[in-house]
């Protein structure tokens, strides 16, 4: 497992200017890091793991497919050591209202995606002039997504309000999106309408990880699959002229090896757990209201990896859609999510992001402020009066709060 490959090189000096201690590199502490596998794994389950970690970090060029657009050669560029990614890497997604109050997804400009590099001679996108709807994103932590993937639909429905029936200004509410041809989906699955609940994304706008994975290789880095088949291309182009290797560019097999890594990520780590201004803080996150959506446990049901099945899952989070406000709003509509909605984030990790980015975080969903005190400040629409009972605290249980959110 890559958290216990540190490599100690042998280095050698003038005898006697530098001793052992100075050359030995300790293995970080397991609370610190993010890429560790969920424990009880079978010797079957634990190979696929590491041949999907050796797919997660490969680096695809042209000869192996990348492009002709993309954005990042490597799933392992968004997602460092799978934690989160930072702001030079994020995608921008794009569109328009619509003459008929609909919206535009710029499809015949390259949307919804804009695909800023490309293999050699062949164009990149560029954001059209016109695009109003304009969504830019960083790639979020990717561990412990096997849990929330094994979470019941009743389980995540359950804490639906989309009319506020409860009157605490919170309406949590679920984006159905429709599943692609590959997904099998079992009669467990909730279904509305045609569509399946959404639960990873910014917007809550993938079903599972087969369908995050599949969508990722393709948009993320033009890599198509037996799943997808079809490359992107730039319509700049005037035709589907793509990187001229064969399609499909990776195997079922990898992909789900991929998929099976991803599941089988442990979550981060509680760090300080038994500090009273730690403790204090969590009372207090849960007394303004933080927890209404940011719901501290949910519990998975039955899966067919045993050690996923019938957890507590700690994620902080109802994986359910919210109106943010306007100073979160990217007015980009997905499925069912409007252009002020975000699925609530999962916080685990949330006090160790940094430590795979040169030791400076970033947070929310494109990185733009460092500060977690800011990052609530901008918290405004559903989460408005919770964000004002925060600023109302004094500065000892605000720093108290910040203190606990930083342990997990």
């Amino acid at each position: 497992m890559k958290q216990i490959l540190y490599f100690i090189g042998s280095i050698f000096f003038t005898i006697g200017l530098i001793g052992c201690d100075d050359l030995l590199t300790e293995a970080p502490e397991d609370n610190t890091i993010f890429d560790a596998p969920m424990e009880g794994l079978t010797s079957i389950q634990l190979q696929a793991h590491l041949d999907g970690d050796e797919a997660f970090t490969e680096t695809f060029n042209v000869e192996t497919g990348l492009g002709p657009i993309f954005n990042q050669s490597s799933c392992n560029t968004c997602h460092p050591s799978e934690g989160r990614a930072h702001p030079s890497t994020n995608l921008i997604r794009f569109g328009k209202p619509g003459t008929d109050g609909s919206f535009d997804f710029m499809i015949e400009a390259g949307g919804p995606q804009m695909q800023d590099k490309s293999i050699p001679g062949y164009p990149a996108e560029s954001l059209p002039p016109d695009a109003t709807g304009i969504s830019e994103r960083g790639g979020p932590i990717a561990v412990g997504l096997g849990l929330i993937e094994a979470i019941p639909d009743e389980t995540i429905l359950a804490n639906e309000d989309p009319n506020d029936a409860d009157g605490d200004g919170i309406s949590g509410r679920a984006n159905f999106v429709r599943a692609p041809g590959y997904l099998e989906l079992g009669p467990e699955k909730v279904m509305l309408g045609g569509k399946y609940l959404g639960r990873f994304g910014r917007k809550a706008t993938t079903i599972n990880l087969l369908h995050q994975t599949v969508t990722a290789y393709k948009n993320d880095m033009g890599i198509s699959t037996e799943f997808d088949p079809v490359d992107i291309f730039n319509p700049e182009v005037g035709s589907r002229v793509g990187d001229n290797v064969p399609d499909p560019e990776l195997s079922a097999e990898t992909v789900q090896n991929v998929v099976i890594y991803l599941q089988t990520l442990r979550p981060p780590l509680r760090r300080n757990e038994d500090d009273p201004t730690v403790q204090q803080g969590e009372q207090l996150f849960k007394q303004i209201g933080c927890a209404s959506c940011h719901i501290p446990v949910m519990e998975t049901g039955p899966s067919g990896i045993a050690t996923l099945a019938f957890k507590k899952v700690p994620l902080y989070s109802d994986l359910l859609l919210h109106d943010m406000g306007p100073e979160l709003a990217d007015n980009f509509p997905e499925g069912e999510a409007t252009g002020t909605e975000w699925r609530t984030t999962p916080l685990w990790g949330l006090g160790i992001v940094e430590n795979l980015l040169g030791g400076t975080p970033f947070y929310l969903h494109d990185g733009r402020t460092s500060s977690l005190t800011e990052a609530i400040n901008l918290h405004l629409g559903e989460a408005e009066t919770v964000r004002n009972r925060f600023f109302e605290l004094p500065q000892s249980e605000q720093d108290a709060l910040i203190a606990f959110l930083k342990s997990l």
